[in-house]
């Protein structure tokens, strides 16, 4: 825990904090911007077929998520939270000016393979990136603040409204600039923004007390091998990771039986990866279990365990946002409203929206349930987090058997999606770090915290495998007609509907046993 010297305050809160805050702001505006945009970018400009499309978009956003584990352990033990922020940030800034080369646009010839190489590569700078930056700048919030301090769940509120700021800005912004101006403005605004905020971090540095060094500096700098220090060989050594990441990121494996099983799409070699780290995980856990903890201790876990689970499948439903969900508001959405029209990768922006119009809601709703004794227990709230995605789902579906006489779905069915999904998020996500720091036990909690990230990066990789389904062959011409669309959405969303209120329910009839555990 930190013992944080005092220092300058804003807001009552030390200046460190607001330098955290606009650099993870910057970040998340790349992070989501490119979000926004690659789903259509690929489908649009370099011809990829949905499929291919929705399992790229899948991969890229898993590595995202599960890189901050290497990031976070790396700064940790050796680099500082300071340095792999300046590093992730600049890999950032790398990738996102990569992504602005778009070549030519695919044609009857064939894509341009310069510009699709070049595209995974800066893919792979920006996933790098996000792992030594999201993981880091989080940690050094923490550190601006003593053990005692009580701002600080007040100061982690403020970080994470900058996430959602981030993400809303993105979505407008880049999602407008991409589809009507160009895709490599919209990428490049991305990277001039985190460079910006890069910037202004390192302007800021000194506003971090020294909270962000390096556990042992010394070790740091002194010449390791061929003369190099410690500190360039992990920047080296992180390069070399990227390299590792572009390929795997358009490696397949060309396996039939395996490939019939998940529906005739190839599978990834990161979905391989993720089912070892997953085995791995949980014969860990299953030693930990006979290692000599107590009942309760052992019941605690083991609801944590199905909770972390349960986390994957939830975000694999709601990561369909990016995936489907724009496909449906590009293809046959009537996308105007209030007299204007917004592009398909601006609808994104809905869902940041109702996050920054839902926290404070909910940040006042649980206390109260709390002190009336109606507080639900960790597994009824992650049940109802999957009966929301589900009802999300079942509001899409809907819409789509009940196109308006152009035959589009209005946009406000959209919107009421989002808030219904959302709600679920509000549900799941703050509720699920809070559920890892009280059921873990003390010595593994990190691990736990570890896993935690780690099965959503599963769930990323889940949403781009489940996305595969509601895949459409173009047409003739290349394109994909309203009708077309709607009859391959409306089941989609559908079955994605059932998928989310079945677990929902089985895990809601589960939570009396589940509750006993911990008793």
């Amino acid at each position: 825990m930190s013992t944080a010297a005092p220092s300058a305050e804003f807001l009552g809160h030390p200046k460190g904090l607001f330098v955290c805050f606009l650099t993870e702001m910057w970040e998340r505006f790349a992070f989501y911007g490119m979000k926004a945009l690659l789903l259509l970018y690929l489908v649009k400009h370099h011809g990829f077929n949905d499929g291919d499309g929705y399992l790229l978009l899948g991969t890229y956003a898993g590595l995202a998520y599960a890189l901050p584990l290497l990031g976070g352990l790396l700064a940790d033990r050796y680099l500082g939270m300071r340095k792999a922020v300046l590093f992730g940030g600049a890999l950032l800034v790398a990738g996102q000016f990569g992504m602005a080369y778009t070549g030519s646009p695919a044609a009857e010839g064939g894509r341009d393979a310069l510009a699709v190489q070049v595209m995974y590569a800066s893919l792979a700078l920006i996933a790098m990136g996000v792992g030594f930056l999201k993981p880091n700048i989080s940690t050094i919030v923490g550190r601006l603040y003593a053990e005692n301090d009580a701002r600080r769940d007040s100061a982690f509120s403020i970080f994470y409204m900058g996430i959602n700021v981030g993400a809303f800005l993105a979505s407008v912004i880049v999602g407008y600039v991409g589809e009507r101006l160009g895709w490599g403005y919209g990428f490049a605004l991305g990277g001039v923004m985190m460079a910006a905020g890069l910037v202004q971090f390192v302007l800021g540095q000194k506003h971090l007390m020294g909270q962000a060094e390096p556990a042992d500096p010394a070790r740091l700098r002194a010449p390791l091998l061929a003369g190099l220090s410690l500190e360039w060989l992990i920047y080296l050594g992180a390069l070399l990771g990227v390299v590792v990441v572009w390929q795997v990121l358009q490696t397949r494996i060309d396996f039939e039986p395996l490939n019939r099983l998940v529906g005739g799409h190839q599978v990834t070699l990161t979905e391989l990866v993720a089912v070892v780290l997953g085995t791995a995980l949980y014969a860990w856990f299953a030693v930990l279990m006979f290692s000599g903890i107590d009942r309760v201790a052992r019941g605690k876990m083991l609801l944590l365990l199905v909770l972390t689970t349960v986390s994957a499948l939830f975000w694999g439903l709601y990561e369909q946002t990016y995936g489907p969900w724009v496909a449906l508001a590009e293809r046959a959405m009537d996308r105007s409203t209030f007299g204007l029209e917004w592009t398909a990768g601006q609808t994104t922006a809905i869902g940041a929206l109702c996050v920054i119009a839902m926290s404070p809601l909910f940040a006042w709703l649980w206390p109260r349930l709390d002190r009336a004794g109606l507080n639900p227990g960790y597994a009824a709230k992650f049940a109802a987090a999957l009966m929301l995605c589900g009802l999300a789902f079942g509001v899409l579906a809907f819409a789509c058997a009940h196109p308006g006489a152009d035959g589009l779905v209005s946009l406000w069915w959209m919107i009421l999606a989002y808030v219904v999904l959302v709600a679920g998020e509000m549900v799941l996500s703050p509720i699920g770090l809070a559920a890892v720091t009280a059921l873990s036990l003390p010595r593994v909690v990190g691990t736990m915290m570890g896993a935690w990230f780690l099965f959503s990066a599963f769930g990323e990789m889940i949403a781009g495998r489940l996305a595969t389904y509601a895949a459409i062959p173009p047409g003739a011409e290349g394109t994909v007609s309203a009708a077309q669309a709607l009859a391959v959405y409306g089941p989609f969303f559908t079955q994605m509907m059932w998928i989310g209120l079945g677990a929902g329910l089985a895990l809601l009839l589960a939570t009396p046993l589940l509750n006993r555990l911990t008793r």
